[in-house]
């Protein structure tokens, strides 16, 4: 069974930066496209960052340029350094695994409140 914690959360002023960091434990890292997704009050989760097993990333357009999404597979660990945060990024973060093969797997972190306020 595959286990996501999540780390790094916190309250920041606008502009300024955090990074949020997620480690994998129970399974091979290497099998998952690892993700962050947001979820903020009275919204629907929205994917946010992914990064595949060859660390190839994607992001939704509101944090292009801004955030970035990298993995370590010595720790098996993914983080997601965020800068020039803005209110609209307040929102609770959580971490995703999806195994990219058969069986399927799709598994989610606890989630980590980001508040970006002055």
């Amino acid at each position: 069974q595959v286990e996501l914690v999540e780390s790094g959360g916190g309250l920041v002023q606008p502009g300024g930066s955090l990074r949020l960091s997620c480690t994998f434990y129970g399974s091979i890292f290497s099998y998952y496209v690892m993700g962050w997704y947001r979820q903020a009050p009275g919204k629907e989760r929205e994917l946010v960052a992914t990064i595949s097993p060859g660390s190839g990333a994607s992001y939704v357009d509101s944090v292009k340029g801004r955030f970035t999404i990298s993995r370590d597979h010595a720790k098996s660990t993914i983080y997601m350094e965020m800068n020039s945060l803005k209110p609209e990024d307040t929102a609770v973060y959580y971490c995703n695994a999806k195994k990219f093969a058969p069986p399927f797997e799709n598994y989610w972190g606890q989630g980590t409140q980001v508040t970006v306020s002055s």
